[in-house]
């Protein structure tokens, strides 16, 4: 039997609609194992297209690839089955937020997800945030199950604070932003999946790592500290929302800019070698927003070791979607 410990009641035990909600010393209302249900259930509501039995606030904020809807519109009528397999769940109950990236089908094509769930403390869902992209035929296989490393549990001795987790996740938007990576504590074995694309670390496609007969570090530190990702302008709305110390994983949601009026800028290849990358030579993409999420796995080390990340294309200068919501949801609004 699941509980219910409001803070007045401290010692009450109530059975609840959620199911697997058991109050927190703090009044927290969900704790770990109710806010990974609360997503199952949630995921379970899309694919039914009904929100009956969920705890959605009146108020409910609720934004689909950084577009404002209403709780029925969006995923709540396209998904068409799922979700699969590819799960990983991010449960934060010092936050009262959860995050989740996985697989569902949305009008019948595969298509990989990522979601922000913010409640109240009476356990009530307050903003919704869902990221969808479809998953192209090549990258199928990277997303029928997640790796094993993200699943795994960190041994409670070697546990990082929440804290910590989500210092160290949000570094990662500085080591990719200033192209030093040596400012997130990167795993030799770290490897970084976009979509189902493996474009860091050992088994890395070419992507951004060749350049004819000089190649260019592939690994997590190494590829950023080259300076390839330069034409990246500026990555915005960046929100570390939630960590869990239990498994090392820590989730963000972003907003990279791309307006491709980059001057030509010097990238160091392997072998020391300088190249000079141009809008025309390498980059030959016309400009665009990429909203993104990512969910960082920090081991036992410190280190990061598996990075699982989705975005979609966005027009550029595309709205977050929260600038117009009241008070606390536009705080999700992009920063200067």
């Amino acid at each position: 039997m699941t509980r219910w410990m409001p803070r007045a009641f401290a010692g009450l035990l109530i059975t609840t609609a959620l199911g697997a909600c058991t109050a927190a010393d703090e009044g927290r209302a969900c704790d770990r194992n109710c806010l990974i249900k609360l997503t199952d259930d949630y995921l379970a509501g899309l694919a039914k297209h009904s929100a009956d039995g969920l705890p959605l606030a009146e108020n409910v904020a609720f934004v689909e690839n950084v577009t404002p809807l209403k709780v029925g519109e969006g995923l709540w009528k396209d998904t068409t089955g799922g979700p699969t397999q590819f799960s990983v769940h991010v449960p934060d109950e010092a936050n009262q937020t959860a995050g989740w990236i996985g697989m569902i089908q949305r009008d019948g094509k595969p298509t990989i997800v990522a979601i922000r769930l913010k409640l109240d403390g009476d356990g009530k869902i307050t903003e919704a945030e869902h990221l969808y992209s479809a998953i192209n035929e090549p990258q199928l296989a990277n997303v029928e199950t997640p790796r094993a490393g993200l699943l795994a549990d960190v041994p409670e001795a070697n546990r990082l604070s929440h804290g910590e987790l989500i210092k160290i996740g949000a570094s990662y938007y500085d080591a990719l932003d200033d192209n030093d990576g040596t400012l997130m504590p990167f795993a030799a074995d770290c490897e970084r999946h976009e979509n189902g694309m493996v474009t860091a670390g050992a088994n890395a496609g070419p992507g951004p790592n060749g350049a004819g007969a000089s190649p260019i570090a592939r690994d997590c530190a190494g590829q950023l500290t080259s300076k390839v990702m330069t034409y990246i302008t500026t990555i915005g709305n960046r929100r570390v929302f939630a960590a869990d110390p239990q498994t090392g994983l820590v989730m963000g949601l972003s907003h990279f800019h791309h307006p491709m009026d980059f001057a030509p800028y010097e990238v160091t290849a392997l072998d020391g070698t300088k190249i000079m990358y141009t809008r025309d030579n390498q980059m030959k993409f016309d400009p665009f927003d990429l909203p993104a999420a990512h969910i960082f796995k920090i081991g036992a080390d410190g280190k990061v070791h598996e990075i699982e990340a989705m975005g979609f294309m966005a027009p550029l200068n595309s709205p977050s979607g929260w600038e117009n919501e009241p008070a606390p949801a536009n705080s999700n609004a992009p920063k200067t």
